[in-house]
């Protein structure tokens, strides 16, 4: 996409600064060379793939006075440091999932997804125009962040298992690698988590350090091989629903920055938003099919396991929300949005979608 094209679709330079001619515009700002750490590994080229297509937006907006170079989990800082990184002023901006952090404060968890949360259309109106992105940046302002809304995966798959899971006996003692607040939810159902980056996860199934695993759905699980040593592929990831991706900027520098940058980074990350949507829509079907003839055992969590995590996430959502007055907070105002939300959509849109799912088996 040219420099000009972008402008248009992003509508910088439309109404408001059509009078300036753009190169005009860029000719004034100064030239920036940001760095960007991520926490995924390059072979997973959506999530890492939309990084790297954010900085590209960036630059060829800017006439490359504008450049952000974009690093590898482990590259320059480790995947589950991003936010740390960037907090402290090493890096100037990151590309992370926010539930990484809950260990610092568990309302890093709304800035990705929350247990039996929204799904991935409502988690995005949440923070665009339900005031979720103004929640968390309040919260983030904490940390010396803001952030910037820059993927999202939508509805995740339940991981990978040595074994099948029948009951909720099963997940007693079971060693599973989960992602951010969820694994406390495990925790209640007697299950380990275990919190791992992603290009550290194969090995540690292969090992037998791990009994399971949960990362995105079938296209990246395809390029991390894991049904090679775990079979059983569950579904849904009820920890997941539409969890949203980052980028997390330094305030300091983020509020240095000139304006009409601010404006290209914001519209930039927005496009690499949706690209990344629309790649997981595209690539998952596909993907899942090749896993199924190779081997993975397609299973769907029980209506029982479903009852008992979901009781468990309540109850854990309530306990915290007792003692943290900023989750409280974010969860009231995202629970009372994706509510509203679902009433709506089971007038037309489950209706539709149930109805056009069982005539695309036909």
């Amino acid at each position: 996409m040219k420099r000009r094209d972008f402008l248009k679709v992003t509508g910088i330079g439309a109404v408001g600064t059509a009078a300036i001619a753009a190169p005009a515009i860029a000719q004034s700002m100064p030239e920036l060379k940001w760095r960007m750490p991520t926490s995924w590994p390059k072979s997973l080229d959506t999530l890492y793939g939309g990084a790297e297509l954010m900085a590209k937006m960036v630059a060829e907006a800017t006439d490359n006075k504008f450049q952000i170079q974009v690093f590898a989990g482990g590259e320059i800082v480790p995947g589950l440091q991003v936010l740390d990184a960037v907090q402290n002023g090493t890096c100037e901006i990151g590309h992370t999932a926010s539930y990484y952090y809950f260990g610092k404060d568990p309302t890093f968890t709304f800035g990705s997804a929350v247990p039996f949360g929204p799904n991935q259309r409502l988690n995005q109106a949440w923070y665009m125009l339900g005031g979720g992105k103004e929640l968390l940046n309040e919260f983030y302002k904490k940390y010396n962040v803001t952030s910037l809304l820059a993927g999202n995966t939508g509805c995740q798959m339940g991981g990978w298992f040595r074994k099948e899971i029948k009951t909720v006996e099963d997940l007693k003692g079971l060693k599973f690698r989960i992602g951010g607040f969820s694994g406390k939810v495990m925790q209640k159902l007697g299950a380990v988590p275990q919190q791992i980056a992603g290009g550290d996860i194969y090995p540690a199934l292969e090992k037998g350090t791990i009994d399971g695993a949960e990362w995105v759905g079938p296209y990246d699980d395809e390029k991390l091989g894991f049904y090679k040593v775990a079979p059983y592929y569950c579904y849904p990831g009820w920890w997941e629903g539409g969890p949203m991706l980052l980028s997390f900027v330094n305030l300091e520098k983020w509020n240095a920055l000139p304006k009409f940058y601010q404006s290209v980074l914001e519209q930039a990350a927005t496009y690499a938003n949706n690209w990344m949507m629309a790649r997981y829509d595209q690539q998952n079907p596909q993907a899942l099919r090749r896993l199924i003839a190779g081997g993975a055992k397609l299973t769907a969590f029980s209506p029982a396991i479903m009852e008992a995590c979901y009781k468990a996430a309540k109850e854990l959502h309530t306990e915290v929300s007792a003692s943290n007055a900023d989750f409280k907070k974010v969860y009231e105002s995202l629970s009372s949005f994706s509510n509203n939300g679902y009433q709506w959509f089971q007038v037309a849109e489950l209706g539709y979608d149930y109805f056009m799912a069982r005539h695309s088996k036909s």
